[in-house]
């Protein structure tokens, strides 16, 4: 697995490359087994009421969850594109600028949880 993460406005958001031979999840509206690498993260909007409550750039808003949108890719590049253009559009739609957001491209073994950086940008 590949995890993109980025960070800005003093919050974050994390998501998971599934790659060939990995189990990617299996659930209505999950991308074919057969591609070989799946993408999948929260995706989330601001609301005014409902929601959970999480501080951006110092300022308190409240936040809905929409299902995950798993998306298949056929090279591990373009997930990767996707992922980071994705966890940057997610940050965004909350307040924080696509410029402030730090991407950290990573593998974390399982067994040890020790991170292996692949990309940071």
């Amino acid at each position: 697995m590949i995890f993109v993460r980025g960070l800005g406005g003093g919050t974050g958001l994390t998501g998971t490359i599934f790659e060939r031979g990995e189990d990617a999840p299996s659930y209505k509206g999950a991308p074919d087994g057969d591609a070989p690498y799946v993408w999948v993260c929260d995706e989330f909007y601001e609301v005014e009421s409902g929601g959970i409550e999480t501080t951006i750039n110092d300022t308190t808003i409240r936040i809905a969850f929409e299902s995950p949108m798993p998306r298949g890719f056929e090279t591990r590049d373009q997930a990767v594109e996707a992922a980071k253009a994705h966890v940057r559009t997610q940050l965004a739609r909350i307040g924080v600028p696509r410029s402030d957001v730090r991407i950290k491209v990573f593998r974390s073994d399982p067994d040890t949880g020790h991170e292996t950086e692949l990309e940071r940008t």
